[in-house]
């Protein structure tokens, strides 16, 4: 049951802090909520405090719940946060409650949650106390992660906040390498391999996640239409890489040595056979061993 206004939340949270043991009043000093409870810190009653808890509410959390309460933490250090927790309603609030309970920690808040029902009592849940430590933790994996994505990119290809539109990923770009090299004819993965210094080249193939790649015989994969239009999509992406590359025909013994240009296009410049005289490396002379006697 939907509330409709903040004082509905008022009485099943003043009975929830009086069943332990607090004392509840409301609008004191423009706080929602005080709650006080008297708290001994000897076993022989000596040196008496208090408990001090300032409670602020909302239907539903918000920008301003959430500077209302940091507010309160500079005239007391207990401070909870209460809204109402409608199951039955939709919203990117209703279903992100642990991120907001591990919001409020940061901040040393607490939060508390009220379900109304129309035949039975007010469900309160307090989802954190006031000044629980954060629970989330330093991730090592995904900040090596976060760097390693920042460092296999070659350039700035995305613009920052944009939506619904392709993003130029390490990964996307490890492939339009590829096709790149199969632009000038089929080869096998550990040519690929070689020619765009990526050990994975081999299992990208084989995934062909963007549909660019397809074999063309055992061990010789080809460009498809959809890595042939991919060429012609990211072409600014592809202008800034360096100029001069190198590709090899499925014969692995050819290379061809061609130039990229800024529309794409590679012009051969000539072919070097490694079966001739000066590519192969000189026999070294072995000395005979003495013969045994």
């Amino acid at each position: 049951m939907a509330v409709k206004e903040e004082a509905e939340l008022y009485e099943p949270v003043k009975r929830y802090f009086e069943t332990q043991g607090y004392e509840v009043k409301g609008e004191v000093l423009h706080c929602d909520l005080v709650a006080i409870k008297p708290r001994a810190d000897t076993e022989d009653g000596i040196g008496i405090e208090e408990e001090v808890i300032i409670v602020e509410m909302k239907r539903t959390f918000n920008l301003a719940l959430l500077l209302q309460g940091v507010e309160r933490l500079r005239m007391n250090p207990l401070v909870t946060l209460v809204v109402e927790r409608n199951r039955k309603k939709s919203g990117a609030v209703n279903q992100r409650f642990g991120d907001i309970t591990e919001l409020c920690r940061m901040l040393g808040l607490g939060l508390m949650t009220v379900t109304l029902f129309k035949t039975k009592p007010a469900l309160v849940e307090m989802l954190c106390e006031p000044g629980d430590p954060p629970r989330a933790r330093y991730r090592a994996k995904r900040h090596d992660r976060l760097l390693r994505e920042f460092r296999e990119r070659s350039g700035d290809y995305n613009v920052g906040g944009s939506t619904k539109r392709k993003l130029m990923t390490a990964y996307r770009e490890k492939c339009l390498r590829m096709a790149d090299v199969l632009r000038h004819g089929p080869a096998s993965p550990a040519t690929l391999a070689r020619m765009t210094s990526n050990s994975k080249a081999g299992d990208m193939l084989r995934t062909n996640y963007y549909g660019w790649f397809e074999r063309a015989e055992r061990g010789i994969y080809r460009l498809t239409a959809q890595g042939t239009a991919a060429l012609t999509e990211h072409a600014e992406v592809i202008a800034g890489w360096p100029v001069q590359e190198t590709a090899v025909t499925a014969d692995e013994n050819e290379v061809v040595s061609y130039t990229t240009s800024a529309n794409g296009k590679a012009g051969a410049k000539g072919k070097a056979s490694s079966n001739d005289s000066e590519s192969k490396p000189k026999k070294r002379s072995r000395k005979k061993k003495p013969e045994r006697v």
